[in-house]
């Protein structure tokens, strides 16, 4: 089992977030994916967000380093890293269409309400109240359900 790695970012722009609206579960998430061999992780996180949206993130800042720890029962079946990047401006026209699911603006004051995974709340609980770096481990069942969210600062 190889560790993932993972990079995305949040787009907050004119109080709203750009999100992807996966069609599996409905879930929306945030835009990102697979690093590539040789990627540093900001290359990775602006590669990611151009190839879902067309846009171009401005300055992103790290504000999430994660691991993500999915147990089938008590067998941990796959483990990935996740570097979250939060951005406050674009260049570029959104796409019309983008293969992972429907782009759409949520306004900040609905982005806890819309249907997503329990950790991406944690996430957004703590970029849109704080500037810092949060870091954290995150244990999911294979069914997607949150077993544990323990946040860790030194």
């Amino acid at each position: 089992m190889g560790l993932q790695r993972i990079t995305n970012c949040i787009l907050i722009h004119q109080d709203k977030i750009l999100m992807i609206k996966k069609p599996r579960r409905g879930w929306y998430a945030i835009p990102g994916g697979k690093m590539e061999q040789g990627e540093t992780i900001i290359e990775g996180a602006a590669r990611e967000f151009k190839e879902e949206t067309d846009l171009d993130i401005i300055e992103p800042k790290l504000q999430g380093v994660f691991s993500f720890l999915m147990y089938d029962g008590d067998t941990l079946e796959n483990e990935w890293m996740m570097y979250t990047f939060v951005s406050k401006n674009y260049e570029g026209t959104l796409t019309s269409y983008c293969p992972e699911g429907i782009l759409e603006w949520v306004p900040v004051k609905d982005i806890l309400k819309v249907p997503m995974a329990e950790g991406d709340r944690e996430i957004f609980k703590h970029v849109l109240t704080k500037d810092d770096i949060l870091y954290g481990t995150f244990s999911y069942t294979t069914e997607v359900e949150l077993i544990k969210f323990r946040k860790s600062s030194m």
